[in-house]
């Protein structure tokens, strides 16, 4: 009888470290989950962001081709002043998108009996991150 206790006092313990190392394995599958579910939200903002920023520029363009004639009064300069007919664009872009920098440039292309739109929306989601840039290049017929 004296080698069937000594195994047993051997394997003593070896369902206890089992379970701590199905533990270990399973607060690493956990934490590897959490870091996916993060990295997700973070692409989900962004890609929101992205789509707002789409949006507003479409809505700008259309606002442009209807007011042809004032067409060069739709400039307005990085982190420029609006002009009446850009102050409501501005506003409910900043809106949806918060600390945008709103660029829109308006080119004459006479040559090619056109002209030119630029819009450009730079927003930073999160501090210490790159910008993130959404240009449109349009052209409109005279």
């Amino acid at each position: 009888m004296k080698p069937m206790l000594n195994r047993r006092r051997r394997q003593g313990g070896i369902a206890l470290l089992e379970a701590m190392l199905a533990i270990v394995i399973l607060g690493i599958g956990l934490l590897g989950t959490v870091g996916l579910q993060a990295r997700a939200y973070s692409a989900l903002s962004d890609a929101g962001m992205r789509a707002e920023a789409t949006l507003a520029a479409d809505k700008l363009i259309g606002v442009i081709s209807t007011d042809l004639p004032n067409i060069l009064l739709y400039q307005l300069a990085s982190n420029g002043t609006p002009n009446d007919q850009l102050k409501a664009w501005v506003k409910e872009t900043q809106t949806n998108i918060p600390g945008a920098i709103l660029t829109v440039t308006v080119t004459d292309q006479q040559a090619q009996n056109r002209y030119q739109v630029v819009i450009l929306i730079r927003w930073q989601r999160k501090a210490n991150t790159d910008m993130n840039t959404h240009r449109l290049t349009s052209y409109i017929a005279r």
